[in-house]
Parts: C-alpha cells; structure tokens; sequence
C-alpha cells in the first residue's frame, strides 16, 4: 500500500513539474515566433501599399476632326515628359498646333499637362487630363485642354492609349475650339530590379 501511495505521489510530482516547465519555457517563446510573424506581414504590406514614382516620356500623334482643311493643318504631334506620382502624372507638353509652316496659328506652344487615372483594372487604365498653356505669336495664344484617354499598359516600361479631347484657343478679340482624337505612346523610365518596377508590376497584376 505505501509502494502504490508513493508512485502515485511521484506521477503527481512529474506531472506538476512538467507543466510548469512547459509554462515558463515555451509560452514566451511562441509568444516571440508570433511577434516576429507579425512584424513581418506588417512591413512587407506597409512596404507594397506604397505607390510607384517615375519619370515617363509620352509621344502623342492626333488629329482634329471637326475642322476643313487638308490631313497638315489638323494633324498636331507633341511631347511630353513628366513624372508619375502612383495614380497622378505631372507633365510638361511641347508641340505644334498643326504641321503647316504657315500662318499666325502654326506656331509652337508649351503646356501644363495635370493627368489623373479615375479607373484601373490590371493592365488597362483610364485617365483625365486638365491642361493649360501658351502658344508663342498667335493671336489666340491662350490655351486650355480637357480630355480622357483609355490606356493599356503592354509592360511596365511601355503603353499605349487613345485619346479624345477639346483644345480651347483664346485671344483678345475672339476664340475658338477643336475636338480631336489620336494615340499615344508611353515609356516609363524605370531601372531593372528597382523599387519602383516591383510596385509598378505589382499594380498591373494586383486587379487580375
């Protein structure tokens, strides 16, 4: 009787022990695997949410299509170069209003160009743009722009959209508009293996 007593008092003893070195050893460990877990998961998403930023050099050839006249005096080229802010682009737009060397309203002029994308889903995007600028030498020389633009990105260097907008010709005596359309081609100057390629990736790809 005492030998069962004793082993009985024994299994008690192991018991309480195990438990408390259970408690004391692995509760905080674990407690730190989930500290860590979390502290990754967390800086990875902080680090992804955070938008791309690049500057972008765009090639517009449009045309005006509520205008007489022969394909040179509606057909307008320009330049932009600018620099993107995640879903805002920011950029300055050099052309000419035809491509006709005559006449007051063939001169060059340099514009403001604020672009917004109001919608996206994965590759394909569409944007806004409120413009304003100067024409040098012609008698309606300031001039003001709304237009949208539906845009596919072929890769994260390259896209290509279409375009309508109004231009609006103001002077001191009288003013005019145009309506036009056209098509646009984008490259984004992002380095190989940068930051800012991983995001821009990652935005064409998170909406699929």
């Amino acid at each position: 009787m005492k030998l069962i007593l004793s082993c009985l008092l024994l299994a008690l003893y192991v018991t309480s022990y195990c438990q408390v070195t259970t408690g004391v050893h692995n509760i905080p460990h674990a407690q730190n695997l989930n500290a860590r877990k979390d502290t990754v998961i967390e800086s990875d998403t902080t680090k992804e949410n955070k938008e791309p930023q690049y500057f972008y050099a765009t090639l517009s050839t449009t045309a005006f299509v509520n205008t007489k006249g022969t394909f040179g005096n509606r057909f307008v080229p320009s330049i932009e170069i600018g620099r993107t802010y995640g879903i805002f682009d920011l950029g300055l737009a050099t052309g000419r209003t035809n491509t006709i060397g005559k006449g007051s309203d063939t001169t060059h002029y340099i514009e403001l160009r604020p672009t917004i994308n109001i919608f996206s889903k994965g590759r394909f995007a569409e944007g806004l743009c409120l413009g304003a600028g100067y024409i040098f030498g012609a008698k309606q020389a300031l001039l003001t722009e709304i237009c949208n633009s539906i845009n596919f990105n072929i890769t994260e260097r390259y896209a290509i959209a279409i375009v309508q907008g109004y231009e609006f010709f103001d002077g001191s005596n009288d003013n005019t508009n145009r309506q036009y359309m056209g098509l646009t081609f984008t490259y984004n100057f992002l380095k190989s293996h940068s930051t800012n390629l991983r995001r821009k990736r990652a935005a064409l790809i998170s909406d699929k």
